[in-house]
């Protein structure tokens, strides 16, 4: 399911247009992204958490030349999935 479908199912679901579930969607993402940013974990019951990874620095390769690189720190989202989740799709 990509975003464009999520708004066109909760339009369906709720009875609303799709520009209102459009809106809905975006304030969700843009809530979560910026709390994300803020550096906060968010946790969704039943589906997982998201959180920020920080990885520091260290040493990598250049595929194309096989030369040694220093790879900057740098902070990443990472997805947890929960248990619910995990058990609703193992059966």
């Amino acid at each position: 399911m990509n975003k464009s479908e999520l708004i066109e199912q909760l339009a369906i679901k709720k009875d609303i247009s799709n520009k209102r579930a459009e809106e809905i969607v975006n304030l969700i993402f843009n809530s979560m992204t910026d709390a994300m940013v803020e550096g906060e974990r968010i946790e969704i019951r039943g589906l997982g958490s998201f959180v920020i990874k920080d990885y520091g620095t260290y040493t990598g390769r250049n595929p194309k030349t096989g030369e040694q690189i220093t790879v900057s720190p740098k902070k990443l989202p990472f997805f947890k999935v929960g248990k619910e989740l995990k058990e609703r799709v193992l059966g």
